[in-house]
């Protein structure tokens, strides 16, 4: 197409952008639908509403980041402090992966297990629920509240969890 409009546009006499553009619209896109467009197969939308949020995890930047002796991690100028957690006592030398989503959100995981989210001036905003939950089955989380989509009947069976403790026993 790159190569022959050009040619169809000369075989015109179109040497104008708006005539090209009033051409366009009005002799060859009608010509060009009527050669190759196909009526589809069903009524409606092709789009599925996605109901499990991985798009928003998805559509995010993702960058890992190595969490400081203050258990924080800095991301582009903010101090992000991760709150307690049952899964460890701190995550101090932990790699740890930031999310920072389009609407400037962000949400701190280490591995599936989404730790902290932040608004877009680092202040935290999670729920204590929210570390406790794997990012497969926190769903769609924004600012600490869950939005409400159906579940699936596939759950992850519940896996007996143990707390690490970590004691200074130097004198």
């Amino acid at each position: 197409m790159q190569d022959r409009l050009p040619k169809e546009l000369a075989l015109a006499g179109i040497t104008t952008i708006a005539a090209a553009n009033r051409w366009l619209a009005e002799t060859y896109w009608p010509a060009h639908n009527a050669a190759f467009a196909v009526a589809p197969a069903e009524i409606g939308s092709a789009l599925v509403l996605d109901r499990t949020g991985r798009v928003r995890e998805i559509l995010c930047l993702q960058e890992e980041r190595r969490v400081g002796n203050d258990n924080t991690v800095k991301w582009r100028g903010l101090s992000l402090q991760i709150p307690p957690s049952p899964r460890r006592a701190h995550f101090v030398r932990a790699t740890v992966r930031v999310h920072d989503y389009p609407d400037g959100h962000l949400a701190i995981f280490h591995g599936p297990h989404r730790l902290a989210d932040y608004d877009p001036q680092g202040k935290p905003c999670n729920d204590a629920k929210l570390a406790a939950e794997p990012a497969s089955a926190a769903g769609l989380w924004i600012c600490g509240q869950r939005c409400t989509l159906p579940t699936t009947p596939q759950a992850q069976p519940q896996q007996k969890r143990q707390l690490m403790r970590y004691e200074d026993r130097s004198t």
